[in-house]
């Protein structure tokens, strides 16, 4: 992303930002993982939505003095030679505003000395009170000297605004930059999934597999998955968020692997089942082909104007006609649908919003009734769970399957930014049978 992106979505904030006003948004924290052990830093996807800047102790200030005039202003670390050479590179005050476009940069151990007179005689003070405690500090604690000094003619924000619900309205529609990212991420992810089914033998574990996917993702620059990555084998395919990865994968059974990376702060989200020996069974393809109409009714009909919700009641039936002539379920579709009988077997929602983080913000409507508009990515990700021990034919207990793409909605319809990973299954077996010529 370049400095100008990062500028213009600060603008586009500051035109909904009335005169008088300012807007704080914090870093995120450093997070412990044990004893003095830290986790990999991550920043505040809504900090990096306006800065694209990777450190902690860091705050964005957006000013607006009137309605022609207006200032950002960056408190970051200071640059120190002894915790640089312990702990990494800091931008420091005086390249901030060339590298990050802001105007100014000052340093983040004065902000309690600084952020007062900033915030001094405007009218309103946008922040996400809630979200870090520590920030909440910081803003009181400048609030409360300016009232404590109205002798000195000092005056506070006389009200506070969440800044969330416009900022994440702003998320939710993705420029062409974010979607050309979007889109590389979703190829790398599509990699790493190719790359495990090529790979998968009888008698590996779960977590080789699992090894396979963050290195193909770390090949192409995406150094850390967008969440915790999911290889369900056998019955741990109809647990949805299990990560444990453990178990030895057995022949005949299938693998559910859910997994994307992060790349360049943007989220990937695949999910791809396939057959660990490389066959289905009959009674796994049986399953599975229900799930994929599910998934290319999904994209046929997901364009602009229609909703999740309305796409979802599509795909309740298709997946309802397909367990009636599997004799999973028995009745009449309509009575069925009512009832959500499909809801003991697919019991997660159809999509939801991709970006920043891979269930990313924006207002979904009632009911998730939202009609959908150009620039929305999100996931699309029928699936059928049929538990161990479910009252269905026994050739179907124990089968778990889940396909998921990407897409984001276009003029006309939708791009699939992750086609390119098989997901029909006489494409799987077909790549799976190469793999092991080889």
């Amino acid at each position: 992303m370049t400095p100008q992106e990062y500028q213009g979505r600060r603008q586009a904030l500051l035109a909904q930002m009335p005169p008088g006003s300012a807007a704080l948004i914090f870093a995120a924290p450093e997070a412990t993982r044990s004893a003095d052990s830290e986790y990999p830093y991550r920043q505040s996807s809504d900090f990096w939505y306006f800065t694209g800047f990777n450190e902690p102790e860091a705050v964005l200030v957006l000013i607006k003095s009137d309605a022609t005039h207006n200032h950002s202003v960056l408190f970051n670390r200071v640059r120190d030679l002894t915790a640089e050479t312990w702990f990494g590179r800091r931008l420091g005050q005086e390249a901030a505003p060339k590298k990050l476009g802001v105007d100014r940069a000052l340093a983040f151990s004065e902000i309690n000395e600084q952020l007062y007179q900033l915030l001094n005689g405007l009218d309103t003070l946008y922040h996400a009170q809630g979200e870090y405690a520590w920030a909440d500090d910081i803003v009181f604690a400048a609030l409360d000297r300016l009232r404590k000094g109205a002798r000195q003619n000092l005056t506070a924000p006389a009200a506070m605004v969440d800044w969330r619900p416009l900022v994440h309205e702003m998320r939710l529609f993705k420029s062409v930059e974010e979607i050309a990212v979007l889109r590389r991420a979703g190829e790398i992810s599509a990699l790493a999934h190719s790359r495990a089914m090529k790979a998968c033998r009888p008698g590996m574990f779960e977590y080789q597999l699992e090894g396979e996917i963050h290195h193909e993702f770390n090949r192409h620059g995406a150094r850390y998955p967008s969440y915790n990555t999911i290889v369900g084998s056998g019955a741990n395919g109809c647990i949805l968020h299990y990560t444990e990865n453990e178990s030895e994968m057995r022949d005949g059974e299938l693998v559910l692997i859910d997994a994307g990376c992060e790349y360049q702060g943007y989220a990937g989200d695949i999910t791809r089942t396939f057959p660990v020996n490389g066959r289905f069974t009959p009674a796994q393809r049986e399953v599975y082909e229900i799930v994929l109409a599910s998934l290319e009714t999904a994209l046929t009909l997901y364009r602009p104007g229609t909703s999740i919700q309305a796409v979802t009641d599509e795909v309740a039936h298709v997946m309802i006609r397909g367990l009636l002539k599997l004799g999973i379920l028995q009745g009449e579709v309509e009575q069925l649908f009512a009832e959500g009988a499909h809801r003991r077997f697919f019991m997660h929602g159809l999509s939801h919003w991709l970006g920043l983080d891979v269930h990313d913000v924006g207002a979904y409507g009632k009911d998730r009734s939202r009609p959908l508009a150009p620039g929305m990515v999100l996931t699309v990700e029928p699936g059928l769970y049929i538990a161990p021990d479910a009252e269905v034919p026994e050739a179907y207990r124990g089968i778990g399957i889940r396909i998921e793409d990407d897409i984001v909605i276009t003029e006309n319809g939708n791009e699939n930014l992750t086609a390119s990973v098989a997901r029909r299954a006489d494409d799987i077996e077909a790549l799976m049978a190469a793999a092991r010529r080889q």
